[in-house]
């Protein structure tokens, strides 16, 4: 299944796009992509540090939580998103349950799934922040940069495409899979 990319220059949150391009009646699977956001947000109400350089997508699609549900997705998104990246970096990726990916211990990936119903439809929005050139300085926690880890400026345009296809084979084999059979898959 292909996804539609819709990139933009500056937004508040690429989840808040997502959910305006939704209620627009856009239903087929979309990536929003920026270039810089303004207000990233995270699980709890937390915020997202966006520093220009790194990666800000939103994906969503259609799901039927009968299938597989919210927390079943949240699994295999950090299990997607670890196998991309590992294809990158080559190096040992932990999750830090449920939506975080780390690096010694240190962040440089944070998921946000979101849900929202529409015309009778629901909605998985997946927002996912890439700290892939610079490092936000946080308080609660140690975070880094795939630039850091690699020791070289990181393309974020191959990493993108490498997230769009992922999620492209998923949301094939996401109606015809299991869920175990997906975690077996992405494991």
């Amino acid at each position: 299944m292909k996804i539609k990319i819709k990139k933009f220059k500056k937004v508040k949150s690429t989840n808040d796009i997502a959910l305006k391009l939704i209620k627009q009646n856009i239903s087929q699977p979309t990536l929003i992509i920026t270039d810089e956001q303004t207000h990233g947000r995270g699980r709890i109400g937390k915020k997202w540090i966006s520093k220009k350089g790194n990666l800000f997508i939103s994906i969503f699609f259609k799901f039927d939580q009968s299938r597989i549900n919210f927390k079943q997705f949240t699994f295999l998104n950090a299990l997607l998103l670890k196998n991309v990246i590992s294809k990158t970096i080559s190096k040992k990726i932990e999750i830090k349950w449920p939506n975080d990916l780390l690096y010694n211990n240190m962040k440089f990936c944070g998921i946000l799934q979101e849900v929202i119903k529409f015309n009778d439809f629901e909605f998985l929005i997946v927002g996912i922040g890439l700290n892939t050139n610079v490092v936000p300085q946080n308080k609660s926690f140690k975070s880094t940069s795939l630039k850091n880890i690699l020791k070289k400026k990181t393309n974020n345009h191959l990493i993108l495409m490498n997230i769009k296809t992922a999620y492209e084979k998923l949301l094939k084999e996401k109606n015809k899979l299991s869920f175990s059979s997906l975690k077996r898959k992405y494991k």
